[in-house]
């Protein structure tokens, strides 16, 4: 059996994410679903990586005006979402080894601070929860244009990515190999993708 990780979280998130651009053009903007992605990549028996991403993601954008560094954004990703194609590997991530869905439902991320880092670009920071554990993390945040009307609906989109370690995060099982290191690797890269809604 493959055990696998999950996290990031975005694990992302997280999370999450953030369609900055869009927070140039109005206070307030949901999250869709059905078109943002939270990815994970991780090291597999140290030769090899697996990925995987959490299939349900929800959250609010919302900002004062034009001031992008007013942004805050609110992410929820739902735990017992995480697919990394394997049903075996995907039962092992929501069992107590690592997410443990029963008890951790959730993986959040609430910002705190948003900086430019370049044109059209930005330094999220914020505090994510995974497995009951909450730690601060940067997000690197690229827009992906100026936001444009869909049937009768504004909508943006944005890119992020960050890394973590899930031992930050309670998140520590794993196995010796026989020919030495270990099954599963700590670091996590996350990739996010989001589209919003204006309200």
């Amino acid at each position: 059996m493959k055990p696998w990780i999950s996290k990031t979280a975005i694990a992302i998130a997280i999370a999450i994410v953030v369609a900055l651009p869009v927070l140039a053009h109005a206070d307030s903007w949901q999250i869709d679903p059905s078109h943002t992605s939270v990815e994970f990549t991780v090291r597999h028996m140290m030769i090899s990586n697996v990925k995987g991403q959490f299939q349900k993601t929800t959250g609010t954008i919302t900002a004062n005006g034009n001031d992008p560094a007013s942004a805050k954004i609110d992410v929820t990703i739902d735990a017992s979402s995480v697919d990394t194609r394997v049903e075996r590997r995907d039962a092992h991530l929501k069992s107590p080894d690592f997410l443990d869905v029963a008890k951790f439902p959730t993986i959040t991320f609430k910002s705190t601070k948003v900086e430019a880092a370049g044109p059209n670009k930005w330094a999220m920071t914020g505090d994510l929860t995974i497995h009951g554990v909450t730690r601060p993390v940067v997000l690197d945040v690229e827009g992906s244009g100026p936001p444009i009307q869909v049937m009768g609906h504004t909508r943006a989109g944005a890119s992020a990515t960050t890394k973590i370690k899930r031992s930050d995060f309670g998140l520590i099982w794993n196995k010796t190999l026989e020919s030495g290191g270990v099954l599963v690797g700590d670091d996590i890269a996350v990739s996010i993708d989001v589209e919003a809604v204006k309200e």
